[in-house]
């Protein structure tokens, strides 16, 4: 069912109250490509009604006044759903929103610089590509890893393939939650079992979907039968 109770809101003050949610995780990544903002925040809305519980909130052509003004109204849905909210490449915007973290690209601010400066209760996540990356993102103090492309995607992010076979030897040698991004669909998560996922990362699947709790729903039920 479409339904999620809903918690009350806690003081971007405070410690961030959220951790990491456990498999299977269904990680929504926006993008907004295309849809004015009332679309965009009901696709988020049905999202997390469908059961998806971990968003990052991705807009890397916008001017940071939007993005920041985009941010908290993201932010009061996750929160109304108890879903942490993670923010890409921007721990300014995280920390200016109250958001429970940041995901970092291998060209962003470092792991370990971020860990310095938020703590240990913010949720930290990096992208890798390779063990090395994987095993130096663990080191710095990231909380999960989001292994891709898995297949080719049709977002404006530029990305390079990553083998299913790759993923599987990450999620072997990091010991952390390793979420698979890139291209999926609910039409090909098969060759995704016994990577040893702990979830995974959509984008274009949920954010076009016609209905996206419905679609959020079916996929969650496939995760874990994958899983």
């Amino acid at each position: 069912m479409c339904e999620r109770s809903a918690c009350s809101r806690q003081d971007a003050k405070q410690k961030r109250p959220m951790v990491l949610p456990a498999a299977p995780v269904l990680y929504l990544v926006t993008d907004s490509s295309g849809l004015d903002e009332e679309t965009f925040l009901a696709k988020i809305e049905g999202a997390l009604r469908g059961g998806v519980n971990l968003v990052q909130l991705r807009e890397k052509e916008r001017p940071i006044r939007e993005v920041l003004a985009l941010a908290a109204k993201v932010h009061r849905l996750t929160l109304s759903h108890g879903v942490p909210l993670l923010i890409d490449d921007r721990l300014d915007l995280a920390l200016a929103v109250g958001a429970e973290g940041v995901h970092l690209g291998q060209t962003d601010l470092p792991v370990a610089t971020a860990r310095r400066l938020l703590g240990p209760t913010y949720i930290i996540g990096a992208t890798a590509k390779t063990v090395e990356q994987a095993l130096e993102a663990k080191r710095q103090g990231a909380d999960y890893l989001g292994v891709g492309a898995i297949f080719p995607t049709a977002t404006k992010v530029v990305t390079r393939p990553t083998s299913v076979a790759a993923l599987t030897a990450i999620c072997a040698a990091a010991d952390l939650p390793c979420f698979a991004i890139g291209g999926l669909t609910s039409g090909n998560l098969d060759v995704l079992r016994g990577s040893g996922i702990a979830g995974i990362c959509m984008v274009s699947h949920l954010m076009q979907a016609p209905d996206p709790c419905a679609e959020a729903s079916a996929l969650l039920l496939k995760l874990r039968a994958l899983l």
